[in-house]
């Protein structure tokens, strides 16, 4: 199933309008986030809750190509 992350951003996503701090729960490190990566990190964390792995690797698969230091911090 081809997931298209920018389309979803534009068309069906609430994003907001701050920046925002985000920590991995695991190792405890925080990045700050665009509006944008707030809102797919989101998508992410609810996917992961329904076990929607498409949506996973999705979203996994835009913040490799969009911020890889985020993906690096919060998502590997």
């Amino acid at each position: 199933m081809n997931i298209d992350i920018d389309n979803l951003l534009k068309t069906k996503m609430n994003v907001g309008t701050e920046p925002e701090h985000i920590s991995n729960p695991f190792t405890g490190a925080t990045i700050l986030l665009t509006p944008e990566e707030v809102a797919v990190h989101d998508l992410i964390k609810g996917a992961e809750g329904v076990r929607d792995y498409d949506t996973v690797q999705a979203g996994c698969d835009w913040f490799r190509e969009h911020n890889s230091n985020a993906y690096m911090v919060l998502l590997d």
